[in-house]
């Protein structure tokens, strides 16, 4: 068989199938990251009530995911404008969600915006100004990690604006959701709902994990002691900003994989999409020149195969 022949030749399904299963590692990564440090903890918990089953999470979760893939494109197709705002206490699971929602779709028109806190000059802007310079385009699907409701929970409660900041947030949140609702965009708005308990045990499983403890900061710990100041800030936050035209979506977080599994669930009956046909792809040929000869590549340009 020639050269030629041999790469034209049709490839081993068992092949093509133990790709597929590897393009799954990322995710079994990620659940197992999540549960590596548990033994560090044991005892401060007992196995959740309830707990869903391992194979039928991840079955719905690849499910969703193929779903989600089918949205994005429905989304590029018909030059949608969608934003999803992930807010909730510290250690809610709204960076897990968001990563399961992001992890399958295309980067180019899927992005995440988590905003670290604002500058001298962002500190002089109008305060919603470096939020809605995020807003997508056509055809692009943005995912707040937090957002402007920051003023309405962490600023409020450290200290980090004054009360007449905090009143005129809520008189202009309203009718700027509305406006941009009006200009086309889809406007979705989740809150991750956590217990006391379950976020101190987030927070010890963070405490003792040394790749982790970044995610355990100083705010972070305060956020623990004023913990009924936080409930009453998001109490008023839902109920000034909750509207008909973006309403609030509470996710019960206590089960991080029930949370994923219900927060993407909802997230796909916002938008009424359909699957975009595709024409079936086929693969040229593959063009050999009898006058190209491949130059060696020099041995100091490898990466050491060290594993």
């Amino acid at each position: 068989m020639t050269k030629q022949e041999t790469n034209s030749a049709s490839v081993d399904p068992s092949r093509i199938y133990a790709e597929l299963i590897d393009s799954f590692d990322e995710e079994l990564e990620m659940e197992f990251d999540d549960n590596r440090i548990a033994p560090a903890v044991d005892g401060l918990v007992g196995e959740r009530p309830g707990a869903i089953e391992r194979r039928l999470y991840f079955r719905e979760l690849f499910r969703l995911q193929r779903e989600l893939v089918k949205l994005q494109d429905w989304v590029m197709q018909h030059k949608l404008k969608v934003v999803v705002i992930f807010e909730g206490r510290d250690a809610a699971g709204k960076g897990g969600a968001i990563k399961r929602i992001t992890q399958r779709l295309n980067p180019r028109s899927c992005r995440v915006v988590a905003l670290s806190a604002p500058d001298e000059r962002e500190r002089t802007q109008w305060y919603f100004q470096r939020y809605l310079s995020h807003m997508p385009a056509g055809g692009e699907i943005v995912l707040f990690d937090r957002s402007w409701y920051n003023r309405a929970g962490v600023e409020r409660v450290m200290g980090f604006c004054s009360e007449d900041d905090v009143q005129e947030f809520f008189r202009t949140v309203p009718d700027l959701e509305r406006m941009l609702v009006r200009s086309g965009v889809v406007l979705i708005k989740y809150w991750f709902s956590i217990s006391d308990e379950e976020q101190f045990l987030r927070f010890q499983m963070r405490n003792h994990d040394p790749i982790k403890q970044w995610k355990l900061s100083p705010m972070d710990l305060e956020s623990r002691r004023r913990w009924e100041s936080y409930t009453k800030a998001k109490e008023e936050m839902l109920a000034r900003t909750h509207i008909p035209e973006s309403p609030w979506w509470v996710v019960q977080a206590d089960d991080k994989k029930r949370a994923r599994l219900n927060c993407i669930h909802h997230l796909l009956k916002q938008i009424d999409y359909r699957e975009i046909e595709r024409p079936p792809v086929a693969l040229p040929e593959r063009v050999y020149n009898p006058d190209y000869v491949r130059q060696p590549v020099s041995a100091d340009l490898f990466v050491p195969s060290v594993y």
